[in-house]
């Protein structure tokens, strides 16, 4: 059976596991969701979205120097204690999203977190630009939306794609940590220096 993306980002969206993990759950249960769900809580992948509402009081600040000395970042990341605080692969999770950060230089950690004028500045110029294209009225809105989740996509650090995996999204890639953790984690702000900046 084939496994289409809306299927996959129906059990994204119910288990809050990583798209590759829901597609390969969905082959693995020939498309059925519920079995696709057990199959992704069996792995221990699907408990994420559960963790995601509790609280996050601990973490670390981790700073992360890019090998030129010219990018810096320092970035608060959120779990439930000390002690997973303390892990390796916490501490590996943070040293992957500082770096990611240097790379891809994100404008926010959510499509909230986005100042509106950015965005509603950005609507008016997508919309000028259909119209002044000659689309019609009809499909100007759509690709207004359209353009404004390309931008979150690039902007927004949860939805940008991971530079060491694209596959993957960074939110995928904490959602993964979380179920192998089994803790919730949150990224709670970041800042990015850049010489000359």
């Amino acid at each position: 059976m084939e496994i289409n993306a809306k299927l996959v980002k129906e059990l994204r969206d119910k288990t809050g596991a990583g798209m590759m993990d829901c597609k390969k759950a969905l082959q693995q249960s020939d498309g059925d969701l519920d079995k696709a769900t057990n199959w992704l809580r069996e792995k221990g992948i699907a408990k994420a979205i559960s963790k995601s509402e509790r609280d996050t009081k601990d973490g670390r600040i981790y700073s992360y120097i890019h090998t030129n000395s010219k990018i810096g970042v320092l970035i608060e990341v959120n779990c439930e204690t000390d002690f997973v605080a303390k892990t390796d692969q916490f501490e590996a999770l943070c040293k992957d999203l500082a770096m990611h950060i240097a790379a891809t230089s994100p404008l926010a950690i959510r499509p909230e977190d986005l100042c509106p004028k950015l965005i509603e500045n950005e609507r008016e110029v997508y919309k000028n630009k259909a119209i002044n294209e000659g689309k019609p009225e009809a499909v100007v809105t759509k690709i207004v939306e359209g353009q404004i989740q390309k931008l979150y996509k690039e902007s927004c650090l949860l939805q940008q794609e991971f530079v060491k995996d694209p596959s993957k999204t960074i939110q995928d890639i904490i959602s993964e940590t979380v179920a192998t953790i089994g803790e919730n984690i949150q990224v709670a702000r970041f800042v990015r220096y850049q010489l000359g900046e």
